[in-house]
C-alpha cells in the first residue's frame, strides 16, 4: 500500500514528503492509523548517519501511537478501533534464550528495529512512525491504556522502558534509593517512573536552574555534580544510579555515591567512554552496566503502570513540516523534555 511519510534521503538533507510502499498485511498482523509519534535523539542521529550504519531513505520513528484500522485473520490481542502503541522493534526470532525470556531487545539474532531495520520475512526496509500508518505483528503491539493521554504516552514506547527496564531489573521500590544524571527527555522519565515506584530520588545535574522542574517531576534532592561537597553528602548512598548523559562523559565521581552492591547503568550513551577506576568497585562490590530498552512484555507492563498512576512525559506537541526546526533545538536542548508529532498534520505538511 502506498503510504505518505517524512523521510531523510541522505545524511546532509532536512527530512522532507516522501511516498513509500508498505508491505500487504499477512495473517498475525495490526494495522494502525498513526496518530501521533514522539521525537526521539536516536532518530536524528540516524538521519544523519551520526553511528554509521543508516541506509537511505529513512523515515523515522519509533514512539508510535495510533489506532488499529484492520487485522490479520490469526490475531486475537487487537481489533479495529482499539488504541495501540508500537516502540523500537517489530520483531525478533522469537526462538533465542534472551527472546524466550521476553527480552527481544537482546535477541541473539537481532530484533528488526521499527525503522532503518529489514524484515525477516521479505527483507524489505522497515519505516517508521513519521508516517500515515505502519504494519507489525501482534506481538510487537502494545495495548495503550484507557484514559490516558496519547500525546504523553508516545514517548513511553523509548524514553518510558528505556529508564523503566532498569528500575525493575535492579528491583526499585519503596525503601530504594535511586539517582539520575542528567534531566532530558530519558532523565525526566526516569525521575517520574522511579518516584512512582516509591523510590527516594536525586537527580544529578551540571545546570543550575534545574532544581524547581526536578521537583515537580518527583526528586526529592537535586546535587550539583560538580560541586565536591555536595557530592560528598550523597557517598556512599545510592543503589542505582540511572545514567542517561548521551555524549562521553567521566563517571568516576559517581562510583563514590553507591552504596554496596550498587550499580550504575548506562542508558543513553552509545560507544566508548573514559576509563573506570577499579578501585570503588572492587572495594565496594559495585557495577557499571548498560540497559537497552525493554521486552514486550516488559514494556506492557510500564504502560499500564503508568496507566494507573497516570504518568505521561512532558511534551510539546509539532506540526509535521516542523520536525527539522525540531531537530535543530533538540542539540541545544531547546525542549521540555520531549517532542511529538502531531499526525494529523503530515498531510497538510505535504502539499
Amino acid at each position: 500500500m502506498k503510504v505518505l511519510g517524512y523521510a531523510a534521503k541522505t545524511p546532509t538533507a532536512p527530512l522532507a514528503p516522501f511516498t513509500f510502499d508498505r508491505r500487504e498485511p499477512r495473517p498475525d498482523d495490526v494495522v494502525i492509523e498513526i496518530l501521533y509519534c514522539g521525537v526521539c535523539h536516536s532518530d536524528l542521529h540516524q538521519a544523519r548517519n551520526d553511528w554509521g550504519f543508516s541506509e537511505y531513505p529513512i523515515v523515522p520513528g519509533h514512539e508510535v501511537i495510533g489506532r488499529v484500522v484492520s487485522v490479520g485473520d490469526s490475531v486475537t490481542k487487537f481489533k479495529a478501533g482499539d488504541l495501540a502503541g508500537i516502540g523500537c522493534m517489530v520483531d525478533s526470532c522469537r526462538e533465542c534464550n534472551p527472546c524466550q525470556q521476553g527480552l527481544e531487545q537482546y535477541c541473539e539474532e537481532g530484533n528488526v528495529q521499527t525503522y532503518n531495520g529489514h524484515d525477516r520475512h521479505d527483507h524489505q526496509p522497515t519505516y517508521g512512525g513519521y508516517s500515515q500508518t505502519i504494519i507489525a505483528s501482534e506481538a510487537f503491539v502494545l495495548h495503550i491504556p484507557q484514559g490516558i493521554d496519547l500525546k504523553g504516552a508516545a514517548p513511553l514506547l523509548c524514553a518510558g522502558i528505556t529508564t523503566w527496564s532498569p528500575l525493575r531489573h535492579w528491583n526499585i521500590g519503596k525503601g530504594s534509593k535511586v539517582a539520575v544524571v542528567g534531566l532530558g527527555g530519558l532523565g525526566h522519565m526516569a525521575i517520574k517512573l522511579a518516584h512512582g515506584l516509591g523510590a527516594e530520588v536525586t537527580l544529578f545535574t551540571r545546570s543550575p536552574g534545574k532544581e524547581a522542574d526536578a521537583r515537580r517531576l518527583g526528586a526529592d534532592h537535586i546535587v550539583y555534580s560538580t560541586d565536591a561537597d555536595q557530592m560528598q553528602s550523597v557517598a556512599n548512598q545510592f543503589d542505582l544510579i540511572i545514567d542517561t548523559v548521551p555524549y562521553v562523559h567521566d563517571i568516576n565521581p559517581y562510583m563514590s555515591t553507591l552504596t554496596l552492591d550498587g550499580t550504575l547503568v548506562f542508558v543513553g550513551f552509545l560507544g566508548d567512554n573514559p576509563p573506570v577506576s577499579t578501585l570503588p568497585l572492587i572495594l565496594g562490590r559495585k557495577s557499571v552496566a548498560g540497559s537497552c530498552i525493554g521486552g514486550i512484555a516488559e514494556t506492557q507492563e510500564m504502560l499500564d503502570f503508568c496507566g494507573e498512576h497516570g504518568i505521561t512525559a512532558d511534551v510539546e506537541v509539532i506540526k509535521m513540516d516542523e520536525i527539522n526546526d525540531a531537530f535543530e533545538r533538540m542539540l541545544k536542548s531547546d525542549v521540555k523534555y520531549r517532542f511529538v508529532i502531531d499526525m494529523s498534520t503530515l498531510s497538510a505538511s505535504a502539499k
